[in-house]
């Protein structure tokens, strides 16, 4: 199956230094790397079968690389992912200089719900295990509270 290929990260490009070199080795986008990349991502539901006809697809795990990115940077919008694959070091280090659309990031997002669903649930499995969070529940009666005052319900103290 062909996919469409990323750059070596560790060529020399536009940049005076490698963009390997320009990421910090502590940076969350090597954890997201590595946490993506030691993920069987065809036992999770992506679908990696995709027909030789047309032009390559992206492989799932480069646009899930992508979707927990943009969950951790708050960046919600297909629209705005694809902004930060142009011009956001970090991403271009995570995805190889690969530069997705909005309609194919808004595409994987639509076509595997439960699989990332499934990969958010490695991920907390993953943080109990290293006590990153507690696993209490917490929880509310949902009540709603309405407030009415105004300066004729209100009687001055004298």
């Amino acid at each position: 199956m062909k996919f469409i290929q990323g750059h070596n990260r560790t060529q020399i490009n536009l940049f005076p230094v490698s963009l390997d070199q320009s990421i910090d080795p502590d940076n969350e986008v090597r954890m997201i790397d590595l946490f993506v990349d030691s993920l069987s991502i065809k036992d999770y539901g992506f679908r990696t079968d995709f027909t030789e006809n047309g032009r390559p697809a992206y492989h799932p795990s480069d646009l899930l690389k992508l979707f927990i990115y943009g969950y951790m940077n708050k960046v919600r919008y297909s629209r705005d992912l694809e902004k930060e694959c142009r011009r956001n070091i970090e991403v271009m280090w995570l995805l190889k200089c690969l530069k997705p659309d909005h309609n194919t990031i808004s595409n994987f997002r639509r076509d595997n719900p439960k699989a990332i669903k499934k990969v958010f649930r490695k991920t907390v499995q993953i943080a109990r295990q290293f006590d990153l969070i507690g696993g209490r529940l917490i929880a509310g009666d949902s009540t709603k509270l309405r407030a009415q005052n105004s300066k004729k319900n209100t009687t001055r103290l004298r």
